[in-house]
């Protein structure tokens, strides 16, 4: 973090009689409650209101595991600070509010056994499941991203290596760099004015996306931020506009959307 991110934290963890690590107190947070977690817990509260997971978690990482077992009600508090980046609790004699600016990252089966198309569940268990996350709040999430089995023989093929962490690290710092210089923030804290601006596309381009866009159904707030993500793309490529392939890219990391769309349509027919 850099020294002003890192106050931040420190000033939260501090009101929270966190003990701080002058070793490590520049490093990110790192937050993972249990699915059993109130709202209070998770935004923060309380007669005497002190600050959540996802205060706790600000300028880091907030980790759900099993995403569908915590409580609906529960999930949908986080629409909030999701969207705003701080939490707003009111009680009858004070109103405080917290800072809660953290990157979401959640973990979950897309079926009660697993995988949505193992044929051991219905389509209709499937999205009665998946129906435990509510629609605004799947839409605040950005990337969704569908982990397919493992092929056959992937663990013996000792030829094939992915990128290590430290190569990962630097592309990323890379990106980050281009979209400090060009407006001052990251691509995911863009205000609508700020997308129009800096996220502009082809004629072509724009018509592709907006097909794209009534076909799954999607809102506008999705396609807001598919335009970011496809801007975040075209920075780590190296490219100045946002091209065709950029735009497809970004489309396929909408999964829910598309699973959700062939599970109606089965369940329908």
């Amino acid at each position: 973090m850099t020294e002003q991110e890192a106050i931040e934290a420190a000033s939260v963890q501090s009101i929270c009689h966190q003990t701080i690590n002058n070793e490590s107190w520049h490093e990110r947070p790192f937050r993972a409650p249990h699915h059993t977690a109130s709202s209070a817990a998770l935004v923060g509260g309380g007669s005497q209101p002190k600050p959540g997971e996802v205060s706790l978690a600000h300028n880091g990482v907030l980790f759900l595991d099993e995403l569908p077992e915590y409580d609906r009600k529960v999930l949908d508090v986080l629409r909030e600070p999701m969207e705003s980046g701080e939490v707003t609790i009111s009680r009858a004699m004070q109103k405080l509010t917290f800072p809660a600016k953290f990157q979401l990252v959640a973990a979950m089966n897309p079926s009660p056994t697993g995988f949505y198309n193992d044929n051991r569940s219905t389509p209709e268990q499937v999205l009665r499941y998946l129906n435990r996350l509510s629609g605004p709040f799947l839409d605040r999430i950005d990337i969704q991203i569908e982990v397919a089995r493992l092929p056959k023989g992937i663990w013996s093929n000792e030829t094939e290596q992915a990128d290590t962490s430290e190569i990962i690290q630097q592309r990323v710092c890379r990106c980050r760099n281009i979209q400090l210089k060009r407006q001052g923030k990251a691509n995911a804290h863009l205000s609508s004015a700020e997308i129009r601006e800096f996220c502009a596309l082809s004629a072509e381009n724009n018509t592709f996306l907006e097909l794209a866009v009534e076909k799954l159904g999607l809102s506008t707030r999705a396609h807001h931020k598919i335009l970011k993500i496809a801007r975040t793309i075209a920075d780590m490529s190296g490219s100045k506009d946002i091209g065709h392939e950029h735009l497809t890219e970004a489309l396929s990391y909408r999964a829910m959307d598309r699973i959700l769309q062939h599970l109606t349509q089965a369940v329908s027919v």
